[in-house]
């Protein structure tokens, strides 16, 4: 979810995360997470950034005020932080490719698998 400020409706929330806001707390499917003076600043305003740490979900920061959360991780599968690790893969012409060698610039992973 791209954020360019820290409150957004709770619709937008719910779309943008798949969490819906409850009475019982952040909900996904049957899993609740007790949400007692987090992140509702009003009925329809939702602060992001109370939530995005209840629920573990990394949140990254740009200068210009731009922010992007990542998906939850309660379940510990997701990663915590920015750092990638130690990537080698070939490119399209078959040459090997070192992430290392995009350090200190934005980069956009996209992966695809059918399992």
């Amino acid at each position: 979810m791209l954020l360019t400020g820290n409150h957004v409706s709770r619709g937008e929330f719910e779309r943008g995360t798949g969490w819906s806001i409850r009475p019982e707390g952040a909900c996904r499917g049957d899993l609740c997470v007790p949400l007692t003076g987090v992140g509702q600043s009003t009925d329809d305003d939702v602060d992001v950034l109370p939530l995005a740490e209840r629920l573990g979900m990394a949140v990254i920061r740009h200068s210009d005020g731009l922010a992007a959360v990542g998906p939850a991780s309660l379940g510990g599968r997701a990663l915590n932080s920015a750092e990638a690790p130690e990537l080698m893969l070939p490119d399209f012409s078959g040459n090997d490719f070192d992430l290392r060698s995009l350090r200190g610039q934005k980069v956009v992973l996209v992966a695809w698998s059918p399992y």
